[in-house]
């Protein structure tokens, strides 16, 4: 007798076995939520409905679409978005290993439509206000959330520094070190005098606080008598609490100091991959999301740029000879780069496209021959 094949469940559930190997826990704890979602589903509607070449989009696919969307409390589209992500991985992937699975089981257009995503860093006047309350409490977590807004930190980057976090970066200069994060990777952060003072201080608060509790607490920068998740809890309430007695027209929260760091980074000039990096994302995309601009953003980079765009175009100007040249290598790399400069000034001046780029071609040539000449003048030294 040959065996059953194996249930829709057991297949599920091998497959997420599968990506824990790769993936973190809590990615994976989201699949197998999603399995159970579904197949509950499946049990409940279609009971009869066991094995995966039984599957078919209308009508249980469609019909799982309406049950989440009948749900009480109502499911967030974020939430509805992510089932449907995990759930159309795990067939991708049982497709890719053979199983008869139809394909497109789950389209694109059955996605919700996600809210839009708007920045929300704290008003210039919240963001001074709350800053000024925190520094005049003075205390470790007051000092923490001051280090999270100054660098731009995830609470828990934060929360998981480390005593030596601070490391030098040359004369004068200091970075710091933000350990493995939310994305599962660390980063380098410019350490102004500022975030030198913070870090300083939390380091001599530090020596009067109790010791921590947690795994491996010692070497943390911040001691913690809690689980991270319960410190985390114990840094957001404080920082609603300084928003209140600062007296912020909104409420304070630690990721919307993250917003904060943004978008004063842009109006301070730092360019958008700048940003990327300082904020640890892996996509400018997301780097977008946290910036914002306002009129007043608007009208100031405009006018600079119309005062930019009066400004006479200016080519550096390079020395022209005005003597005879000298026939020794000096003087032909001397000559060379004197026409590559002169060929530029030309070519600018092209309107034909196909000229400037024979004018290209030409200027590598010339480089060509100057390494080699540089080559020359190097051996005979």
């Amino acid at each position: 007798m040959s065996p059953s094949p194996p249930t829709i469940a057991q297949l599920l559930e091998a497959r997420i076995q599968t990506l824990a190997l790769t993936l973190r826990p809590s990615t994976v704890e989201g699949y197998r939520s999603t399995g159970r979602r579904f197949l509950a589903y499946l049990s409940t509607a279609f009971p009869q409905v066991q094995q995966l070449s039984e599957l078919r989009r209308d009508p249980h696919l469609l019909g799982w679409f309406r049950w989440q969307c009948d749900q009480q409390p109502p499911l967030h589209p974020k939430t509805r978005h992510n089932y449907l992500l995990c759930l159309r991985r795990l067939f991708d992937d049982l497709i890719d290993h053979g199983y008869p699975l139809q394909p497109d089981l789950i389209r694109q257009p059955d996605f919700p439509l996600l809210p839009e995503y708007l920045p929300r860093p704290l008003s210039l006047s919240d963001d001074e206000l709350l800053q000024q309350e925190l520094r005049r409490t003075d205390d470790l977590l007051s000092n923490a959330l001051l280090l999270t807004r100054a660098t731009g930190m995830r609470i828990g980057e934060c929360i998981d520094l480390t005593v030596d976090c601070l490391r030098p970066a040359g004369e004068h200069r200091w970075q710091l070190h933000v350990p493995l994060g939310k994305l599962r990777t660390e980063r380098l952060l410019p350490a102004d005098e500022d975030i030198q003072r913070i870090v300083a201080r939390i380091l001599s608060l530090r020596t009067a606080a109790p010791p921590p509790r947690r795994p491996n607490g010692e070497g943390l920068l911040l001691p913690c008598r809690r689980s991270h998740d319960a410190f985390y809890q114990v840094l957001t309430s404080a920082l609603a609490d300084a928003g209140q007695r600062a007296g912020c027209s909104t409420h304070a929260t630690p990721h919307r100091l993250r917003h904060s760091f943004a978008t004063e980074m842009i109006r301070l000039g730092v360019s958008l991959p700048a940003l990327m990096q300082l904020l640890g994302h892996k996509d400018i995309r997301m780097t977008l999301r946290y910036v914002e601009v306002t009129q007043v953003d608007l009208q100031r980079e405009f006018h600079t740029a119309r005062q930019n765009a009066l400004q006479p175009h200016r080519m550096p100007v390079l020395p022209v000879p005005q003597g005879l040249i000298e026939a020794d290598l000096p003087g032909i790399c001397q000559a060379i780069s004197t026409a590559r400069h002169l060929l530029e000034m030309y070519r600018r001046h092209l309107v034909e496209e196909k000229e400037r780029r024979r004018l290209q071609r030409l200027d590598k040539r010339l480089l060509a021959v100057a390494s080699q000449l540089e080559m020359i003048a190097t051996a005979e030294k």
